[in-house]
């Protein structure tokens, strides 16, 4: 910025008059000693240099930068040459048709009406005929009746010899459920075991990974999923305790147990069984059986515990006097429970299986009181009404009829299942299975006349009675080394499939084929015949 000034030569007289004036004596005042006018004069120019652009001043830098360098590629595609080519057939030779003067309709006429009657009364006869009844026409051809879906197993019981001990199927039957123990030496050991559950539905399956696992003190012997309650499953343990998970919580899944009380069992749980409460339809209570004699019924509460509700016991004095058992002479003989089945038709019959080999036909309306002295905070009642014939050794499963009320299966360590009928001691048939011991029995939920076996063989067994009442009609390998196999169970809702569970610790989901999923023609009539027939 640059400022001017005016320069001149300094005088008194210029100070003087500048005195005046700011002393307010006017500057055209002339006289002795008044300096004259002022006078404007022209000085030297004075430059002062700027430093605020130095400071303030914007530095500025250059820079760039370089993207990568893009790969190109050319590619050519050749079309292929197409070429036509058509074929043209010969003209058809139209059919010659024979004239009317060829066809010799006096005779044709004659011979239908000589033959007419005999021809009538052929097609009357054969429409009264039954030989061709329950045929079926089949034109797609069976490949296969059984086949493999899925193998299911967890390394960690696997690894400590657990043998899956019973298997169950949810109410949407997607689920299937399995129990690890042991039943060859079962012991009181601390050796903890595991139920674990596979979603069948769900995408991306594992078969050595479950769904969800709980970690269980003792070893389990028993599994039955709830009616209603697609994630809640009760199970018997070998330490005689009943309890009840939520597998949808994997952090905290028992909801309930019977704790170790005196209303406890004191032997190994061999089944348990969820039963509506009557008048009741939405709620149920949870029945169990064990080798200590007694069917308890067990109902939730609030508190986590299973309370008891009603109770039974089985000792050997009040059996009815069709059995061979030995009557002892005093005190008092427990008769051990190693299965249960319900009739289909009433709610309150049902049949047990003993270690004696008796299956025993009993009602929970049984009034008559037990003569045990166990200890016990309801009262408890002998339920036993009649006694069948017995197997040759203690019977591991029994199994009702869905499909006719007087029906139901029996399997044991003798290798027979025996077919019986509510009304009579003696088995309607006895088939013999296996030449060890048949530790599983199950009537098919769709097939009237099918049923199914688990064999200590390592064998799972489907009957047809309308082929044969004698043989299977398959014979499922399941374990390669004869191992037992100990448990199966239908699907109720996926008709076509039937788990199994062995000693190598493995279920296995078999398909099965239309064969044993439609019911057949008048297969309800075939069975009640056979009932009949079999029972005169």
């Amino acid at each position: 910025m640059a400022t001017r000034v005016r320069s001149g030569r300094f005088s008194p007289a210029r100070s003087r008059g500048t005195e005046a004036l700011a002393t307010g004596g006017a500057a055209s005042s002339k006289g002795p000693g008044r300096p004259g006018p002022l006078q404007d004069e022209t000085l030297g120019v004075v430059s002062v240099p700027s430093q605020w652009r130095s400071i303030q001043g914007i530095r500025g830098e250059t820079k760039s930068c370089q993207t990568a360098s893009i790969a190109t590629a050319e590619a050519a595609a050749q079309a292929r040459e197409h070429a036509d080519a058509e074929v043209q057939t010969e003209p058809p030779m139209p059919l010659s048709m024979p004239t009317a003067s060829q066809q010799d309709s006096p005779r044709l006429a004659a011979f239908l009406r000589r033959v007419e009657g005999m021809v009538i009364r052929e097609l009357n006869k054969n429409r009264q005929s039954h030989a061709f009844d329950g045929f079926e026409v089949n034109w797609t051809e069976q490949h296969q009746t059984v086949s493999c879906l899925h193998t299911l197993g967890y390394p960690p019981a696997q690894g400590q010899g657990l043998h899956v001990t019973s298997v169950s199927w949810n109410t949407t039957g997607s689920v299937v459920a399995c129990a690890y123990g042991r039943l060859d030496d079962g012991d009181w050991s601390t050796l903890k075991s595991f139920v674990c559950t596979w979603n069948l539905d769900r995408r991306g399956l594992n078969p050595r990974q479950p769904a969800a696992v709980v970690e269980v003190p003792s070893a389990v012997m028993c599994l039955a999923f709830h009616p209603s309650q697609p994630a809640h499953i009760a199970g018997g343990l070998y330490s005689g305790e009943v309890l009840v998970w939520d597998m949808s919580r994997p952090e905290d899944s028992l909801l309930w147990r019977t704790g170790l009380t005196d209303d406890t069992h004191t032997d190994p749980v061999y089944q348990v069984v969820w039963l509506p409460v009557s008048g009741h339809s939405h709620r149920f209570q949870l029945l169990s059986v064990a080798t200590d004699g007694r069917v308890l019924l067990w109902q939730g509460v609030g508190t986590g515990l299973l309370q008891l509700t009603e109770g039974f016991a089985l000792v050997a004095q009040q059996l009815p006097r069709n059995t061979k058992l030995k009557k002892p002479t005093r005190g008092e003989t427990e008769v051990g429970v190693t299965a249960v089945a319900f009739n289909s038709f009433d709610p309150s019959l049902f049949v047990l299986g003993t270690e004696g080999g008796f299956p025993l036909k009993c009602s929970l309306a049984a009034e008559e009181a037990a003569l045990t002295r166990v200890p016990s905070s309801v009262p408890l009642r002998a339920p036993t009404q009649f006694t069948f014939s017995p197997h040759g050794g203690p019977i591991y499963s029994v199994s009702c009829s869905p499909f006719h009320r007087n029906l139901f299966l029996s399997a044991g360590t003798d290798g027979h299942v025996h077919l019986y009928s509510m009304l009579q001691a003696q088995p309607l048939t006895s088939l013999q299975l296996s030449h060890k011991y048949l530790f599983a029995v199950r009537w098919s939920p769709v097939r009237p006349l099918v049923f199914a076996a688990a064999s200590g063989e390592g064998d799972v067994q489907l009957f047809d009675l309308q082929k044969s009442s004698q043989k299977p009609t398959v014979s499922i390998k399941q374990t390669q080394d004869e191992s037992p196999v100990y448990c199966l169970e239908f699907n109720s809702q996926q008709t076509q499939l039937l788990a199994a569970g062995d000693a190598k610790g493995v279920v296995k989901i078999w398909q099965l084929s239309t064969e044993f999923t439609e019911q057949r023609p008048r297969e309800t009539e075939d069975l009640d015949h056979l009932a009949v027939e079999v029972a005169t």
